[in-house]
């Protein structure tokens, strides 16, 4: 914008315009303008075993698995997903697309009773999962869900069955799908402590990862190494829409690890990559280790958290990139605001960017609703096509989140600038970002409270180098009892996903509350900070 603002509202800019797509007709119009270039490669570490598919191949295995799936469910049905990244899930996601089917991701890294809720309250009617995870045999976990009352799955396939499934597909015709359609489910937790499905329209993720990729600059030339999980909208919308509307190539490794992503850049001559910050310096360190040729990678981008300027002038020197910071959430399908291809160091540091075209961003005084003039720090909102339509039968969440206008109000705390770009300054929401995962402590203390042990706890982040935030467990007694730091972990661990788990623990005689009996979990990161207080040794 030229003009300078003085109040915090960018109002919705048209330079790129919005269209009436789905997730499987983005997919066909690409597998007629490319047939034979190719969409999808999986990142083994053997070069030789590297499968790959063309649009037209990747199209043609999509529309079998859809006409499975139309054979047998409604469109609209929910059918879960759930698994590491590999090049199945893929396929999967735009069959459940092309059939009219509403994807649920779920994390593979959940244990069993974050994976009943997930399939109880998203009202899945069927799964596909890998067979097994980081050691972890989510076929056990899938056929125990599966006995538990109030779960009823018509379906329950494994990816290894994958090939036979789309093998013996019958020729169908395959249902209209609306782009205002339901097109997935993604579960984020929120304050309450129970995970909430944010319901996202093709509409809603097509437009969005599409205008991300022309702000990318991705195109048919486009090698994309896609790191972000695919049960993320980082992963299946950032990753896979973004790059597949672009003609070009998805390359996607099954995890994360510096070396073989810098080995990768090298050997399949990688254009694009994204990376949270922890990521990035580690492929910095790998890459000084043991330099690689890194000429072909162009663009990096990177979100979840801040990035300190030296990190941002390290990554574009010494990888030779332009970097884009990014800001999101699942409910906003997921950009909000980025940063462009040519601002300045100084900008990616100390800015989350400024909106991307068709949304509109203010910055409000969280207790009278009034926009703030600029540089006042208040809650940002936002309106346009990226904001979901609500979380899936939550309406008084969804209520809480998306006012009468229309604004969904992100429960963070920014200032916008008179160039419209804007900086987080604090959380409304106590949620904590570790490594670019968005972990919401009540989630957590609600399981340290069913410890036989614990009187009270309290989950708060600690600033920490590597990770961004690290995560503590403050806890008080009861009575006499006793406990470890190791009993604490293992018991959280049995029943949350591991990056959940705090792996700092503190014991205190009474947790610092205000005289209205409030808990100042700011009180108790200053004294962890500070040193004041002794952790449990792990």
């Amino acid at each position: 914008m030229m003009t300078k603002l003085t109040t915090s509202y960018w109002p919705a800019t048209t330079e790129y315009p919005l269209l009436d797509t789905t997730c499987g007709s983005v997919l066909r119009d690409m597998a007629a303008q490319h047939p034979n270039a190719i969409a999808l490669k999986e990142a083994s570490p053997e070069p030789s075993q590297r499968r790959c598919w063309t649009y037209k191949e990747l199209l043609t295995e999509a529309e079998k698995v859809a006409c499975h799936l139309s054979s047998r469910f409604q469109p609209g049905n929910h059918i879960g997903v759930w698994g590491g990244n590999c090049p199945e899930w893929v396929i999967v996601q735009f069959g459940l697309a092309l059939s009219g089917m509403v994807m649920v991701t779920i994390n593979p890294a959940y244990q069993l009773p974050e994976l009943v809720y997930a399939l109880k309250q998203s009202d899945c009617r069927g799964i596909f999962f890998q067979p097994s995870y980081r050691g972890t045999s989510l076929r056990q976990m899938v056929f125990e869900a599966s006995a538990t009352p109030d779960i009823h799955l018509e379906l329950a396939l494994s990816f290894d069955d994958l090939d036979d499934y789309i093998n013996s597909a019958q020729p169908r015709i395959l249902p209209d799908v609306s782009p205002h359609n339901p097109a997935m489910i993604q579960y984020t937790s929120g304050t309450t402590g129970s995970p909430k499905g944010a319901v996202l329209s093709h509409y809603n993720v097509t437009n969005n990862s599409r205008i991300k990729a022309l702000l990318k600059g991705m195109n048919t030339d486009t090698i994309n190494l896609a790191i972000p999980p695919l049960f993320h909208t980082g992963g299946c919308v950032g990753g896979v829409l973004s790059t597949l509307q672009s003609g070009g190539t998805l390359l996607l490794p099954e995890s994360f690890n510096a070396d073989f992503m810098l080995d990768l850049v090298e050997q399949e001559k990688v254009t694009y990559l994204f990376g949270v910050p922890t990521m990035l310096i580690a492929m910095l360190e790998a890459q000084r280790e043991k330099p690689r040729n890194l000429s072909t990678l162009r663009t990096v981008f990177t979100g979840g958290t801040i990035v300190p300027i030296d990190i941002v002038k390290q990554i574009e020197t010494k990888f030779e990139v332009c970097l884009i910071i990014g800001y999101g959430m699942t409910e906003t399908s997921p950009a909000i605001t980025y940063t462009r291809l040519t601002d300045t160091a100084i900008d990616k540091s100390e800015t989350i960017g400024y909106p991307i075209p068709q949304v509109e961003v203010k910055i409000i005084d969280p207790d009278t609703g009034e926009t703030l003039p600029v540089n006042q720090p208040g809650e940002m909102c936002t309106r346009g096509f990226h904001v979901m339509p609500g979380y899936y039968n939550m309406p008084e969440a969804t209520a809480k989140t998306i006012d009468k206008d229309g604004w969904l109000h992100t429960g963070d705390l920014c200032a916008m600038d008179e160039r419209g770009y804007c900086k987080v300054t604090g959380r409304l929401k106590d949620m904590i970002i570790r490594g670019g995962e968005n972990i919401y402590p009540r989630e957590i203390e609600e399981i340290l409270y069913t410890h036989p042990a614990v009187a009270e706890a309290a989950v708060v982040g600690i600033p920490d180098d590597y990770w961004g935030e690290q995560i503590a467990g403050v806890i008080t007694l009861k009575g006499s009892a006793s406990v470890d730091g190791e009993s604490l972990k293992e018991f959280v661990r049995t029943k949350l996903a591991r990056y959940k788990t705090p792996v700092l623990w503190y014991v205190l005689d009474a947790l610092p509350m205000t005289v209205s009996g409030k808990l100042q979990k700011f009180r108790m990161v200053e004294q962890i900070v500070s040193g004041e207080l002794d952790p449990f040794k792990i």
